[in-house]
């Protein structure tokens, strides 16, 4: 990606529309500091400050790498919108993902700010991981019990119970009881190449 560092011609400059406060939005949506998004995206910090400001127009291999490190599309890095674009989801199409022991639905459409999953934890599995990375996280108890810890503090969470937090307190997420516990999972995307599902890594490993 270093040669997206050079700069886009006239030509593309004029195709596209001013995408600096949708840059800076989103970034900081994402919790990215100015030096992290551009390393993740094969920048310097100064041309991603640049980009930002309005002082320069991104080439189209910018605003893809952008978006990947964001997790969105170039339509949102544009500031374009499509009012129902995959608006519902249909329980028949939730397709089951397993991964550490846990079992995940998509309950949300792609390309958003937030994922939304459902979540079926088992006892047992992932309780000791500690998990920190930028953003936040919102949970509902469907069913079960679940114990979460948030820095030093130990909740225990019923059906009926949510918690909101920032995901830089670091928290751990585990079933209470031997028959697991099911959750409604919304957060903001998390920028990492080794946690898709953003809940932390599934090989044991600190984030």
């Amino acid at each position: 990606m270093n040669a997206s560092d050079a700069e886009p011609s006239p030509a593309a400059d004029d195709a596209l529309p001013a995408v600096a406060p949708q840059l800076r939005a989103l970034r900081r949506r994402t919790g990215l500091t100015l030096e992290a998004a551009a390393r993740t995206a094969g920048l310097s910090p100064a041309h991603l400050s640049r980009l930002e400001t309005g002082q320069r127009q991104p080439s189209l291999p910018m605003l893809l790498a952008l978006a990947r490190v964001y997790g969105t599309t170039v339509s949102e890095l544009l500031g374009e919108t499509v009012a129902d674009r995959d608006a519902i989801v249909r329980a028949a199409d939730m397709e089951p993902t397993r991964a550490g022991g846990w079992t995940y639905l998509q309950a949300g459409a792609p390309g958003r700010g937030m994922q939304a999953l459902r979540v079926r934890v088992p006892y047992g599995s992932q309780g000791d991981i500690v998990r920190v990375h930028p953003g936040e996280e919102w949970l509902y108890v469907l069913k079960g019990r679940l114990r979460l810890r948030l820095g030093d503090t130990a909740h225990l969470l019923g059906p009926g119970d949510s918690a909101h937090f920032d995901s830089l307190t670091p928290h751990r997420l585990a079933a209470e009881d031997h028959d697991g516990v099911e959750l409604l999972f919304v957060h903001t995307l998390l920028q990492s190449p080794t946690a898709t599902l953003c809940l932390g890594p599934l090989n044991g490993e600190l984030p």
